[in-house]
């Protein structure tokens, strides 16, 4: 793992309307760093995630990849991002969703090459020779021609993996990326997000299986109400929380046996 911060987020806030959602969030990520988000419901992880590639414009706050700061100040000090610019943010930073989104009436071959021709104008021969080898490093070299419906949960959430690795990122987002599926198929999700973790892929991602970011997050963030709770190496986190908060929402998955709150 680098020690070069590929991604920089100072002071970032977020609300809708009157509920504030983040409410100041810090944050540094290396390069090939694996950072694992925990929180319950409505804890801000999801927006958080959004702000990052800009699905969501943040309220306050700053956001800079490689160190350059993303959007400008006006003259009264409010940030404002320009379309183009966050469309480059975007095939940066891939982002892979709780629900898979492929086109329906599109093979898994087409479904990847797509954002390849639309977003970054590639030659069809290219993106075809680079959406299979993308399909084929996440295990689905021999479904090339099928269309979603005839593919498992797990099959399809792989295909949407390989479809944000098509574009290049340099950081990859998973939100929740096996809370859809059915339990026999959450494995091979997981395996396929471990191997882009063992490449030295810079990843980010929102999950509530607390065996995965056990093995394979470099660090877990805990939020609450909008807020860095606790974070540290898994081991800290995991086995050793600190605070109160997140002992019982670790407690309340019976994962872990975690020691006895000092009196």
């Amino acid at each position: 793992m680098g020690m070069d911060p590929i991604l920089k987020i100072e002071g970032l806030r977020k609300s809708f309307g009157t509920p504030e959602v983040l409410k100041g969030i810090d944050r540094e990520v290396a390069q090939g760093e694996t950072v694992v988000i925990l929180g319950a419901s409505g804890s801000g992880k999801s927006t958080l995630l959004r702000c990052v590639n800009f699905l969501e414009h943040p309220s306050a706050g700053r956001i800079a990849l490689d160190a350059r700061a993303i959007g400008t100040r006006d003259a009264s000090g409010a940030i404002r991002y320009r379309e183009a610019e966050l469309s480059r943010v975007r095939t940066r930073v891939g982002m892979v969703f709780q629900q898979f989104n492929l086109f329906p009436h599109m093979t898994a071959l087409r479904n990847v090459m797509e954002g390849q021709v639309t977003v970054l104008r590639r030659a069809k021969g290219e993106a075809e020779q680079t959406a299979r080898r993308v399909l084929a490093k996440v295990g689905l070299a021999d479904k090339t021609d099928e269309y979603p419906a005839r593919l498992s949960g797990g099959q399809q959430q792989r295909v949407a993996i390989a479809r944000a690795l098509a574009m290049d990122p340099e950081i990859m987002l998973f939100d929740e990326v096996t809370s859809a599926l059915d339990p026999e198929l959450v494995g091979e999700v997981l395996r396929t997000m471990r191997a882009l973790s063992d490449e030295g892929m810079t990843m980010l991602i929102v999950t509530h299986e607390l065996g995965f970011a056990y093995h394979v997050a470099d660090r877990v963030i805990f939020l609450h109400d909008g807020l860095i709770h606790e974070q540290g190496t898994p081991q800290e986190v995991l086995l050793r929380p600190r605070e109160r908060r997140t002992r019982e929402f670790l407690e309340g998955h019976g994962l872990f046996r975690l020691p006895e709150a000092e009196s």
